[in-house]
């Protein structure tokens, strides 16, 4: 029997979810997570494999339909793990309604997308399933620090299927992302030599001097015009303000909008020279995610949405976002539809809140690419 749930109902349930912290290294937490969300899924008759966590992070978990058989279907990817520490919810950035707006670490990337899977999915069920292509849903618990246990799972699960839709957060006012800037981290790490900064400086070597010359030449690698950026996120180096340092590191994060400007940049750094020939330079890294480039398939699966939409009472544009998720992983060889989860604003930050008007929508909208897929 088909039920009708308000947006309060399914924001009570996103809350659930949202009340349960999964910062991405308390594997424990995530697991807990993990296994309310299999639960529910058991209980819609749909077959839950897991595959344990390593390296210290969680489970993952994908949930299959009952109906469609075991051929190519469609793969909903979805994450549990924030980047909100423990205590965020009773500290800083507790569950809370203004308006229009829910509030809550990880409300918006992305566990209120996330639970509109799993709604979007219970509503098929009750309604007495589908006739169409089998779904796949799939909950990993490591896409915030670039999915390293979860990768070559998402991967093979996408080979296996004809379409893949991503819940994460909608962007821009509600538009659904069909590309993505590519994704290069690298590790930077300058040693020299230490000495007393009075009465020795002329034998100490300053790393933290050849990390900041560094910085000018990379930030200064950024270019808007072709959709590249440069960012140093992190220094550190030193050990008291009267001793030359010996040592320092930079955390570089790179952003592209196509692979040949990613390997040619990321071989470009991997390559820099020490401005001073005393200090050893060491650069590690590379691609972490390839980007997520617009294509034939894309636009077909994203013009699907767009009638969709328009029956259920709303216009969905599309956007391209400098922000990378695991469609990075998927949309170059499977159809792949991005920016399906809430609306609202404020990913990783204090002001994180999605638009309660926002749920209904778009989980009608999940569900529809669900139930009309083929």
């Amino acid at each position: 029997m088909s039920v009708e749930r308000t947006a309060l109902d399914l924001l009570h349930e996103i809350r659930a979810w949202v009340e349960i912290e999964t910062h991405t290294p308390d594997a424990a937490a995530i697991n807990g997570l993990m296994t309310h969300v299999a639960q529910g899924f058991e209980a819609l008759g749909a077959t839950v494999e897991r595959f344990p966590g390593s390296d210290g992070h969680g489970d993952h978990i994908l949930a299959s339909s009952p109906w469609g058989g075991e051929g190519p279907g469609v793969l909903v990817m979805c994450h549990l793990d924030t980047v909100h520490p423990h205590g965020t919810l009773a500290r800083d950035l507790p569950f809370r309604i203004d308006g229009d707006r829910a509030y809550g670490p990880g409300i918006y990337d992305m566990k209120g997308g996330a639970f509109l899977a799993f709604a979007a999915f219970r509503a098929i069920c009750e309604a007495g399933g589908t006739n169409g292509l089998p779904v796949r849903i799939l909950f990993t618990s490591d896409e915030e620090v670039g999915s390293p246990t979860s990768r070559a799972l998402i991967e093979r699960l996408a080979a296996q299927n004809k379409y893949v839709l991503v819940t994460e957060p909608a962007r821009d006012g509600g538009r659904l992302v069909t590309a993505r800037k590519g994704v290069g981290r690298f590790h930077m790490t300058a040693n020299g030599k230490p000495a007393h900064s009075g009465s020795r400086h002329h034998e100490g070597v300053n790393a933290i001097l050849e990390i900041a010359r560094q910085i000018v030449d990379i930030e200064g690698m950024t270019d808007y015009e072709r959709g590249v950026t440069f960012n140093i996120g992190q220094v550190h180096g030193g050990t008291a303000d009267n001793v030359v340092p010996a040592a320092c590191t930079a955390a570089i994060d790179m952003r592209v909008t196509s692979m040949a400007d990613g390997q040619a940049l990321a071989d470009k750094i991997l390559s820099l020279k020490p401005y001073d020939e005393r200090v050893r330079l060491d650069v590690v890294g590379g691609m972490n995610r390839p980007p997520y480039e617009a294509n034939a398939g894309g636009r077909a699966l994203f013009q699907q949405a767009v009638t969709l939409a328009e029956e259920i009472g709303f216009k969905a544009e599309s956007v391209s976002t400098g922000g990378a998720s695991d469609g990075n992983f998927t949309a170059a060889t499977v159809p792949t539809l991005d920016g399906l989860g809430v609306d609202g604003e404020g990913a990783h930050t204090l002001n994180e809140h999605l638009l309660i008007s926002s749920i209904v929508p778009r989980m009608m909208l999940q569900r529809r690419l669900m139930e009309s897929l083929r």
